[in-house]
């Protein structure tokens, strides 16, 4: 037996999770099932609902990044396997 669950959500939020679903291959309808599956099947709730902080080696990346974008500095590649090369020799 099923039944129909409607649920309010904000449409911008619906919109995001959308997109991400349809990253996976899915939709939200699926998504949705496989979460009240998942908890049926756990008996928890599998959220986190902690904000994620970066630690200080990520907002040192980010500061450098800003940097260079502000600047126009850093090195440019014309293909992945140049960027990959020169990240290996590093």
């Amino acid at each position: 037996m099923t039944t129909t669950y409607a649920v309010r959500v904000d449409e911008d939020i619906k919109n995001q999770a959308a997109e991400v679903a349809r990253f996976y291959g899915l939709d939200l309808a699926s998504v949705t099932r496989a979460l009240w599956t998942q908890i049926a099947r756990t008996r928890r709730i599998p959220l986190d609902f902690t904000d994620e902080e970066p630690n200080e080696e990520s907002l040192e990346a980010i500061r450098e990044t800003e940097e260079m974008i502000a600047t126009g500095s850093g090195e440019r590649y014309k293909t992945a396997r140049e960027l990959l090369d020169a990240a290996m020799a590093s």
